[in-house]
């Protein structure tokens, strides 16, 4: 075996190796020190100020307080909106233990149908542990008083009071306040960061158009948790600022007297002040109680609401659509006068039809013998189909469409509402736009859109806007509902800013002309004498009739054989007192005929309750519709009438045949 000779250690060279790799790792660890201590500096000197933020919202949670929604008053100040002291019942699952199990010792105590049930168990699951969860929105008294005398048994439930949102004259203004329900993720993710403070918004009328005011600001509560979240202790509040409230023009007396004028009929209704613009009642009937939205409506009421064909949610008065029929003729007539077309004396002859050249088809009027020579005023009272085929031919669909613009008609009134539809006003324009629909424009469609037929839609509030102007001497005014808000119940009431009024029409004389004839419409030979018994103040009005369906040809169609939706409107404008304005009012009844029969008498009862102060029920017998060929044919005096009060007035024209004073 050959030994290999072992081989010496170098200590030498051992040391300085070791020296080597010592100082390499000291220069190591320097460098990690040196690293650390950098790290430690930006985060307590450089990143202070953000890190310290940010413990600190570790430690404190801010809560939202939500504010008192404002009030809403009628013009009385009668409340239509309030706030009531409500209670909840609300779970914290940590503390209450399984869901299914709780709501089976509660059944005896508070009243859970199955939709509450599946709501409250969803939102049990998905829950944090340590956060509340509602049961029950709007507890009774009595189911509050059951709780609390069986508190003890539920661990973890609790009753929380809160502000809830009650209408107290339910359906009556269902379609004019509106009503709020539970905010959804759309609204909360609108409202941004305040979301959370709020539990409802407004959904329809005034509580939707008016949200941003009625809701308020929210404040807090400042909480100190703990690592987990949960709250340790309350450190400071800032309360919460109060909607605005609003105080309507509307008052609840006529109100009450426009619903109870309609009795059975369905349709809808607008009273306004001339003078200011302002709704003095506003219905559309049927409604529906807004109380059951506010906090979910239950599946079987939803759907009793919407299986129900008469529509209660939907609004008539801003929404719906209608043929204004023979009540635009007043309007057509003060255009003509406006342009120059006519004068108030130029004379139309009424012959029962009227046939464009080259046709077979005629257009007919009211009485199949015609009315004769016709003028302005005989063509307003006697509604006179021939003279407004005839002025509409003469003045061109142009000139039509220019001044019934201007009457505020095609487009909407800038009522507060929201939704309001601009109707169509009729015009080769809007009919190229619908083309594929209808066709070019042809001569016939001039003819009948004379007399409010064919494409015409208008809504109620935008007949009794027109109806206002010729009442306020040619004044257009926006509509509104809202006359005043104020910031808190401690301030002061400030009137709403208003749209300054347009100009309808600059003629006093042409004005007082159509005034003329709308008054003779109850008061002389007119259409709508059946309400003329036992007045004591004179009514300028028109009456209509808006054909849903055409009849084929020159056929006559009774409209008692159709259904009741495809029945004629029956519609009514008029204002009172004729020589003092302040009030003015458009009607229109669903399947009612002929507006003097249904809608005229609905007027009347109208203006007796704001001008006499208490609604007067007429007589059957008055309540009949009248033939105007029976009427005496002396005719009407207009010599005590001189249109609105303050404006200066021409004497009153003769009417032709009229013996001379």
């Amino acid at each position: 075996m050959i030994r290999r000779a072992r081989q010496l250690k170098d200590h030498a060279v051992e040391a300085d190796l070791f020296r080597r790799r010592a100082l390499v790792g000291f220069l190591l660890v320097l460098a990690a020190l040196g690293g650390l201590a950098a790290w430690y500096f930006r985060l307590q000197v450089v990143q202070h100020a953000e890190f310290a933020t940010r413990s600190e919202a570790n430690r404190l949670r801010l809560v939202p307080v939500a504010p008192a929604r404002g009030l809403i008053y009628d013009r009385k100040g009668r409340l239509l909106a309030d706030n009531v002291a409500a209670w909840r019942l609300d779970a914290v699952p940590e503390r209450a233990g399984d869901g299914e199990a709780l709501l089976a010792k509660l059944q005896p105590v508070v009243v859970l149908d199955a939709e509450q049930r599946a709501r409250f168990l969803r939102e049990y699951r998905n829950s944090r542990p340590f956060k509340p969860v509602t049961i029950k929105l709007r507890v009774s008294d009595e189911e509050a008083a059951r709780f609390a005398v069986d508190r003890w048994r539920f661990p973890g439930v609790e009753l929380v009071p809160y502000l809830g949102r009650v209408y107290p004259q339910g359906a009556l203004f269902a379609h004019v306040v509106g009503y709020v329900g539970r905010i959804d993720e759309k609204d909360q993710a609108a409202l941004g960061d305040a979301g959370g403070a709020y539990s409802h918004t407004g959904k329809t009328g005034l509580e939707r158009y008016y949200e941003a005011q009625l809701r308020g600001k929210p404040g807090y509560r400042r909480l100190e948790t703990n690592v987990d979240g949960r709250t340790v202790r309350a450190l400071d509040t800032v309360p919460a600022t109060p909607g605005t409230d609003l105080r309507l023009s509307i008052d609840i007396d006529l109100q009450r007297a426009m619903v109870e004028a309609f009795g059975e009929l369905e349709g809808t209704a607008v009273a306004v002040d001339p003078r200011t613009g302002e709704i003095l009642a506003m219905v559309s009937l049927p409604s529906y109680d807004p109380n059951l939205f506010v906090n979910g409506i239950s599946h079987a009421d939803y759907q009793a609401l919407n299986d129900n064909p008469s529509r209660p949610q939907f609004n008539r008065a801003v929404l719906g659509g209608v043929a204004p029929g023979s009540t635009i003729k007043p309007m057509l007539a003060l255009a003509g006068l406006d342009s120059g077309t006519r004068t108030a004396e130029d004379k139309t002859l009424s012959t029962g039809m009227f046939y464009l050249g080259g046709q077979r088809r005629g257009y007919g009027d009211s009485h199949r013998g015609g009315h004769g020579w016709t003028d302005l005023r005989k063509s307003i009272y006697e509604s006179v189909n021939t003279y407004y085929y005839r002025l509409a031919l003469d003045m061109g669909i142009a000139k039509v469409d220019e001044y019934m613009d201007r009457y505020g008609f095609g487009k909407p009134t800038g009522v507060d509402l929201s939704g309001e539809i601009a109707g169509i006003l009729p015009s080769p324009a809007w009919k190229a736009a619908n083309a594929s629909q209808h066709g070019k424009w042809y001569p016939g469609d001039t003819v009948i859109t004379g007399i409010g037929q064919g494409f015409w839609k208008v809504t109620t509030l935008q007949l009794a806007q027109a109806t206002a102007m010729l009442a306020n001497n040619g004044w257009v005014r926006r509509p509104h509902l809202v006359k005043d808000m104020r910031a808190d119940f401690a301030a002061a009431w400030a009137p709403v800013e208003l749209v300054p009024p347009s100009r309808g029409s600059d003629s006093a004389a042409h004005l007082q002309a159509v005034r003329e004839g709308m008054i003779a419409t109850v008061h002389g030979p007119g259409t709508a004498t059946n309400i003329r018994p036992g007045l004591t103040y004179l009514i300028a009005s028109k009456t209509g009739t808006a054909q849903v369906v055409s009849r084929r040809g020159t056929a006559a169609m009774n409209p008692r054989s159709l259904p009741m939706h495809l029945r004629h409107r029956g519609l009514f404008i008029a204002y009172a007192p004729a020589d003092a304005p302040t009030i003015a009012i458009a009607v229109a009844i669903e399947g009612g005929g002929y507006g003097a029969s249904s809608a005229a008498p609905v007027a009347r009862k109208v203006f007796d309750a704001w001008l006499l102060g208490k609604p007067v029920v007429p007589k059957q017998d008055d309540a009949t519709p009248v033939d105007a060929a029976s009427q005496p044919a002396s005719p009407p005096d207009f010599s005590n009438v001189q249109g609105s009060p303050g404006a200066p007035q021409p004497a009153a024209a003769p009417v032709p045949g009229a013996p001379r004073r």
